[in-house]
């Protein structure tokens, strides 16, 4: 073969590498895409960041940031930032977006308290990328104070590639026993929460209204919307000028559905179906939910970040193509 004839297979195939790396590259910035590194899975869509899973260095597992249509800051900084401006620094266990909650076989794995217990990683069951969605499925243990495994769980968090005006994703927990009964324990302070951005906020204190606005399926809105049941909630306002929310659904074969909603003026978001006491003046215990040994039980979200309002975002629309029309 003729020293030209090789530079011209040479050439040729060093032409066809070149393609087929920028081919590689152009791929990971379409669709979701999933990549674990130094405890934390990064989530991207279409090439931006959305959330990243942080699975290492806090007494519980959380998602942080949290970035809704058009790249905006959704969750408030602190206290992953501890000096963050412009920010109450309260309640340091609400971790932009988590899942816990205050009494699980009388231990609190809500706060970060001394005495409260944690929520660990302990390992990775699916971690793909795609361009219509990605997953990350994991286990978490929740461990006592006395070191003590109390119980497990099996948790699917699913990112839908969606258009730049929205974000989309399904959270499911499993919840299991192991050889004693786990029982979720009646209190307010529980369980699927999200610390929304403080300019989004309902209120900024005493006397100090916000620009926020909090709305039930129910139609209950406000401060009035705290301890009702109601399939969905949505919470919206202001972001650098521009007005966003985040609407969360309860899944129909959710246990209590539909469940009651610890929202408040100050920028917390959870649904939490255990907190009959509190809410409703039920006597101790009534929202007590027992898994027996060796089973387990499952709650499942849905999660819809828009612009617009309430009404502007079709959220009530949205939640009955996620429900079947119910």
């Amino acid at each position: 073969m003729s020293q030209t004839a090789t530079a011209r297979i040479l050439l040729g195939f060093l032409a066809f590498t070149s393609l087929a790396t920028i081919s590689v590259a152009a791929d990971k910035s379409k669709g979701v895409q999933i990549t674990d590194a130094d405890g934390k899975v990064r989530v991207e869509i279409n090439g931006e960041l959305f959330t990243e899973y942080v699975y290492q260095g806090a007494p519980h597992v959380y998602y942080y940031p949290v970035l809704g249509p058009g790249g905006l800051k959704m969750t408030r900084d602190f206290p992953m930032v501890p000096d963050s401006v412009g920010e109450d620094h309260d309640h340091k266990h609400q971790r932009s977006m988590w899942y816990s909650h205050g009494e699980v076989n009388g231990i609190d794995f809500w706060s970060e308290e001394a005495r409260a217990g944690k929520i660990v990683h302990d390992k990775f069951l699916e971690l793909k990328s795609g361009e219509e969605s990605g997953v990350i499925r994991s286990t978490c243990k929740w461990i006592a104070p006395d070191d003590s495994v109390v119980c497990t769980d099996e948790r699917t968090f699913r990112i839908y590639n969606r258009p730049d005006k929205e974000r989309l994703f399904d959270f499911e927990v499993t919840v299991k026993a192991g050889e004693k009964p786990v029982v979720f324990g009646d209190t307010k302070e529980g369980s699927f929460g999200i610390r929304i951005a403080e300019s989004m906020r309902l209120s900024h204190g005493k006397n100090k209204p916000g620009e926020g606005k909090i709305v039930l399926s129910s139609g209950d809105t406000d401060d009035k919307a705290w301890g009702k049941h109601a399939e969905w909630c949505d919470y919206y306002g202001p972001v650098q000028g521009k007005t966003v929310g985040i609407a969360i659904f309860d899944n129909p074969q959710n246990p209590r559905h539909p469940t009651t909603w610890h929202v408040r003026d100050y920028g917390l978001f959870a649904a939490n179906p255990f907190g009959l006491h509190d809410f409703e003046k039920k006597p101790k215990n009534t929202g007590d939910l027992t898994i027996e040994p060796g089973k387990s039980v499952t709650f499942r979200y849905r999660v819809y970040m828009h612009e617009g309002n309430t009404k502007q975002a079709q959220v009530a629309e949205r939640y009955k193509d996620y429900s079947g029309g119910k």
